[in-house]
Parts: C-alpha cells; sequence; structure tokens
C-alpha cells in the first residue's frame, strides 16, 4: 500500500492499571517535519484512559495523524479462537466479546472479560505458573524478537510488574469506541485499509523505537538521553525538564520513531503481515520492516 500522509504523529504509553488516574499513562505529539514532540498536559496532572478517549476524539478534526498506542491491539488466536463457536472469530468479533464482558464498568477497564468464566481459561491471573500455561504469543511479537527488537509479553500473562494484558484489553475497548463512533474518520491498522485523510491508530512497542535509537534495554529518564535518542529518530532537541518518566520518555521517542516510520511503505506491508494477521492478530509497527 502507499505510505498514508499525516501531519500530526501522537505516541501514548498505555495502562491498564485500577484506579481512576495513572502514572503509567503519557502522551506526546509531534508534527510533521524535524520538530521536538511534545508532552500533552494530562488533566488534573495525572491521565485516565477517558480522558485520553477524549482528547483522541476532540483531535480528529486537526487533520490526519498517525497514532500509536503501547498495547497489544488483540489476542493470540491459538487460545481466542476458542472463545468463537467456529473456532476462528477476528480481531474485531474479539472487541465486541471484550466490551460485552466488560459492559458497564468505567474507565474502558478491562479485567472483567479475563476474570469471566467464558474466557478466564486462557489468562494466568494469580499465583505460580499454572501448568497448563503455554505463554502464548501472536507471530508479531515473535517476530520482533527475531528482529531484536525486543521481547513483548504475552497478554495472557496478567501477573508481575511487566503484565501487559490488561493495558491490552482496556485499549481494545477504547479502540472499539473510537471506531464506532467516527468510522469515516478513524482506522485501525492493519484491520483497515485507510482511507484519504483517515487518523491512523497502529500498535507499538517503545522498546522497538529505543533499540532503533541506540539504547537497548536502558532506560531514559533525563532530557539529555531524550535528545540523545530524538536525533537518532531524526528529530530536534526537546530541551526538556532535567528528569522525565520511563512512561513520559516512550511516548516522547514513539513520537518521533511514528513519524520517522511512516513514510516508509516496508512499514506498511512488512515481511510475515499475512491474512491471520490482518483479520486476527494485528501487527506491531515496525516490526518485520
Amino acid at each position: 500500500m502507499t505510505s498514508p500522509v499525516f501531519t500530526r504523529f501522537i505516541g501514548i504509553d498505555w495502562s491498564g492499571a485500577r484506579g481512576p488516574r495513572y502514572a503509567g499513562v503519557a502522551v506526546a505529539e509531534c508534527r510533521a517535519g524535524e520538530g521536538a514532540p511534545r508532552l500533552v498536559p494530562a488533566p488534573g496532572g495525572w491521565w485516565s484512559r477517558s480522558a485520553v478517549f477524549d482528547w483522541l476524539r476532540a483531535g480528529l478534526d486537526d487533520g490526519p495523524a498517525l497514532i500509536g498506542i503501547d498495547c497489544a491491539f488483540t489476542l493470540p488466536f491459538t487460545v481466542a479462537s476458542t472463545y468463537f463457536p467456529d473456532g476462528a472469530g477476528s480481531a474485531l468479533a474479539l472487541w465486541d466479546l471484550v466490551e460485552r464482558a466488560c459492559a458497564g464498568h468505567a474507565d474502558f477497564v478491562g479485567r472483567p472479560f479475563a476474570t469471566n468464566p467464558a474466557y478466564a481459561a486462557g489468562f494466568w491471573l494469580a499465583g505460580p505458573q499454572p501448568g497448563w500455561y503455554q505463554d502464548p504469543h501472536r507471530a508479531t511479537e515473535h517476530r520482533c524478537r527475531l528482529d531484536g527488537l525486543g521481547s513483548p509479553q504475552s497478554p495472557y500473562k496478567l501477573i508481575g510488574a511487566k503484565q501487559v494484558g490488561l493495558g491490552a484489553l482496556a485499549g481494545m475497548r477504547l479502540l472499539r469506541r473510537l471506531r464506532l463512533e467516527a468510522p469515516d474518520r478513524v482506522a485501525v491498522w492493519p484491520f483497515d485499509m485507510p482511507g484519504p485523510g483517515a487518523t491512523v491508530f497502529v500498535e507499538i512497542y517503545p522498546r522497538l523505537f529505543l533499540r532503533r535509537a541506540g539504547f537497548g534495554n536502558r532506560k531514559i529518564r533525563d532530557a539529555a538521553d531524550i535528545d540523545v535518542a530524538l536525533a537518532a529518530l531524526g528529530s530536534r532537541p526537546a530541551h526538556g525538564a532535567a528528569a522525565v518518566t520511563d512512561h513520559e520518555a516512550d511516548a516522547l521517542v514513539s513520537a518521533a520513531g511514528l513519524r520517522r516510520l511512516a513514510a516508509d511503505p516496508r512499514v506498511w506491508e512488512p515481511e510475515g503481515l499475512d491474512d491471520r494477521a490482518r483479520r486476527q492478530e494485528g501487527w506491531i509497527f515496525g516490526v518485520g520492516a
């Protein structure tokens, strides 16, 4: 496909945590060109997921954007296919199941899906690793490891500081609602083909951008390192505050990284992006390019 044209690039470090607001959510934005990304101030100091939705929804009037969210957009279908009578299903149908299980729970919380008896058998929810747990991964996560770009966790593992499953389920609810409310202006790659002028949402893994910038597994927590990473991604320095959280760093570097990659046709048609990825499992933006 031809690379879409965007005027804005937004990186979102996401969280599936419980509570009214989350220190683990950060939003950064940059414009086309070489200008440095900036952190978007959170209402009241910390973002809620609902506040992120409201900000994204309002921003659809500001021109086509490429928006990366740090969460899996779906689940490994070696397990998720069992939720459907025909053993098939799709990512969009999975979003409907998640929403049905979580209906009535505010702020896009996703845990009720994982604890619902109809779906809970796939998740490692507590305690030592169960004997039946297979740590399922999607093809894009395997490819991310193969390319040396990091080791994403399985969204079915819901214990430990690095668990990502609850954020994934919350992200599915947010994407579903955005897509329903603005179907002509929102596309979720690779499930949708972006139309002219659409805002496109992609799944990101911030470690991928940090590795491309030469930081390996090291976290960034100061302004000098931020500017080194931004320079490696074709951006001018941010000259920000002396200290930043790793969540803020991930958002800033992701915004610049999205802008760097967006014009490359290879990221839109990466190796390994087959029909299963397009319909069911999705793909991490930048993997396999």
